[in-house]
């Protein structure tokens, strides 16, 4: 196995634990589960947008089926949440944090993975971004909650830049890493700094909040 692939593999395994432990919380914060919900909600937030965008492009089985570390990160990361989520509470906004990792780096490795796969840059860069928001928008279903990509502070916009970086550093031929974790920290900073000033992706003129 060479160096960047051991290094992609790493990033995706990355985005799988930030994504479960992330998806654990937001079930913990928001729903009354036991400790079965909370495996269920970390590993659907972790693993659901990898599996919508395999089924998409017939790589089947799902990367998740093949290859077992996929399913123990996600399920490592739910229980860290579940046994520690007060204090990971207390350190930061921790939720959104393990959100901005993850969505930054599946954005990056599902945009990979469709480029991979022979597929047109605008369709690598829409796979990219079912990747990164597909399991988060499960789960916020699964809890009866509007999915955060349609409504919450910077969320595609900064997955879809991510992607579309990922493509042109493709297309130019430049070496995967490190660029496209230059890419991933672009997204992760502007993920960050939409939650810290509240940005939003434009909305309706006649939009109102109280309505």
């Amino acid at each position: 196995m060479d160096s960047g692939h051991v290094a992609l593999l790493s990033l995706d395994l990355l985005g799988t634990l930030a994504f479960a432990v992330n998806g654990a919380m937001t079930a913990l914060r928001y729903a009354r589960v036991d400790i079965v919900g909370v495996l269920t909600l970390g590993m659907v937030t972790a693993l659901g947008g990898g599996f919508i965008r395999d089924i998409l492009i017939d790589s089947l089985p799902p990367t998740t089926f093949q290859d077992w570390r996929y399913l123990l990160t996600a399920a490592v990361g739910s229980l860290l949440a579940f046994f520690l989520g007060p204090r990971l509470e207390r350190l930061a906004p921790t939720i959104n944090l393990f959100d901005a990792v993850g969505l930054s780096l599946f954005a990056v490795i599902g945009t990979l993975k469709g480029l991979a796969f022979g597929l047109g840059p605008v369709q690598s860069i829409i796979l990219g971004v079912i990747t990164a928001a597909g399991g988060g928008t499960i789960r916020d279903i699964m809890i009866q909650r509007i999915p955060a990509v349609l409504h919450t502070e910077l969320y595609a916009i900064p997955a879809a830049l991510a992607a579309g970086l990922t493509v042109l550093i493709v297309e130019s031929s430049m070496p995967s890493v490190p660029w496209v974790v230059i890419a991933a920290l672009i997204c992760f900073v502007l993920r960050m700094v939409g939650i810290h000033f509240d940005l939003h992706a434009p909305k309706p003129p006649h939009f109102r909040k109280d309505t």
